[in-house]
């Protein structure tokens, strides 16, 4: 069984959970004999994460001489990326309307290399729509010239390259569904984002889903059939890397860590506040907000508000190792989500022995068992949990040993199996 697979990022260049599941899920689908997986991603940086798969650059591949469909999904791209601001939302009518629509062919002029192949940033730039249609060209390319079985694409900027490889090999779509535009965007969704998404869903045979939380948000506010969507829930890698580090604190206080993007979807307003009313209870504890986003100066500036200054530190984005020795240096590790479609930070937590406190708006709290749950918006009930578990060690030893022993179970090649399966029932 050969796989042709989509992704945006691959390890160590990543921005958040999205590499890092693609990575973790790879690796696991590779283990099974006889399934093959070609991985494309828009560049390739040369210091990837090893791994046994065939990793492709489109950058890589020269577009001269071919013949390049564009599809009905790129019309729709380049129409809300023309009239975003002039369309608030796509309501059923509009969206039918726009699909239905056929534009007339002319001419497009794609910018290439000397040797005919397209440039990309591999980020997510200003220029991201642009790139996504390149992305879907170049998938068109590797489609005609490569042999596979079934077409894998992952979260929304890889649907139009998904589409593309369908509508030219007539081979089966799966597409992973990492978030939605709901969830990034606190409900105010960007069109254009949304009907890449659900035209991606629509278009697919099959769609994984990555918690029942995003199952509900797809059938809900994509009205796509329940029958159509499969939940596997995401996992965690071994782990190695966190017995290679060996790191003690060189201060007797406390630290309480966010670790994420800091956007309004990871919910770091909430995390500042609750942190206030701790520091009301205890002096000997400081607070680390670690990641990067565009609520970042925000948050400086309230903590500031707050006096809170010299006991909070903001780390900018952390990666690789730099996460694990974070979390080795932790006492509490707080993910206040407001929609959060999975969560693959709490699990490392859990692994590094650190108690994790999770909002019930998120996927990983329908699986784990060994964490306190508290709603997002819950300032009080939030800085209560952390209060409890800096206090009590014998609740934070329990959380720490049942918790470890809980995500050891978690693996990729678990959540592979299930991929697989789906894998099977779309070739039988």
């Amino acid at each position: 069984m050969k796989i042709l697979m989509f992704g945006w990022e691959f390890p160590p260049h990543i921005s958040g959970g999205l590499g890092t599941a693609c990575y973790g899920l790879t690796k696991g689908l590779s283990s099974f004999k006889g399934l093959e997986i070609q991985f494309v991603v828009p560049k390739v940086f040369g210091d990837e994460e090893p791994a046994t798969i065939q990793l492709t650059g489109a950058n890589n591949i020269p577009v001269s001489k071919k013949e390049i469909a564009f599809t009905d999904t790129e019309n729709k791209i380049e129409y809300f990326e023309v009239n975003s601001n002039l369309i608030p939302y796509v309501s059923d009518e509009e969206f039918w309307y726009l699909k239905s629509q056929r534009q007339t062919t002319k001419n497009r002029f794609v910018k290439t290399t000397e040797g005919f192949k397209i440039e990309f940033s591999g980020t997510y730039g200003p220029n991201l729509i642009e790139e996504i249609k390149n992305y879907a060209i170049v998938a068109e390319s590797i489609a005609r010239d490569s042999s596979f079985d079934l077409i894998h694409a992952h979260d929304w900027l890889a649907y139009p390259a998904g589409i593309a490889a369908k509508r030219l090999s007539g081979k089966p779509l799966v597409i992973h569904v990492h978030a939605t535009d709901f969830d990034r965007s606190g409900g105010n969704v960007n069109p254009a984002v949304y009907a890449i998404e659900r035209d991606g869903m629509e278009t697919a045979d099959r769609i994984i889903a990555v918690s029942n939380f995003t199952r509900q948000i797809i059938i809900g506010k994509y009205n796509i059939p329940p029958e159509k969507i499969t939940t596997i829930y995401n996992a965690v890698e071994p782990e190695a890397k966190l017995n290679k580090i060996k790191l003690k604190k060189g201060l007797n206080e406390k630290v309480v860590t966010f670790l994420g993007r800091i956007t309004l979807q990871k919910g770091p307003e909430y995390f500042v506040e609750a942190a206030f009313l701790l520091s009301k209870k205890m002096k000997n504890v400081r607070f680390v907000m670690a990641g990067s986003g565009d609520k970042m100066n925000e948050m400086i500036a309230r903590v500031a508000q707050l006096g809170l200054s010299d006991k909070f530190h903001f780390t900018g984005f952390l990666k690789g190792d730099e996460v694990y020795q974070m979390l080795k240096l932790t006492d509490v590790f707080v993910m206040p989500s407001v929609s959060e479609p999975f969560g693959i930070v709490p699990l490392e937590a859990m692994q590094a022995n650190v108690p994790v406190i999770i909002s019930n708006q998120s996927g990983v709290s329908e699986i784990l068992k060994n964490a306190i749950k508290i709603d997002f918006w819950d300032t009080y009930s939030m800085a209560d949990s952390i209060y409890g578990l800096l206090h009590y060690t014998s609740l934070a030893e329990f959380l720490k040993k049942s918790g470890k022993q809980e995500v050891n179970e978690l693996t990729w090649k678990h959540s592979a199996k299930e991929v697989k399966n789906v894998y099977k029932s779309l070739l039988s």
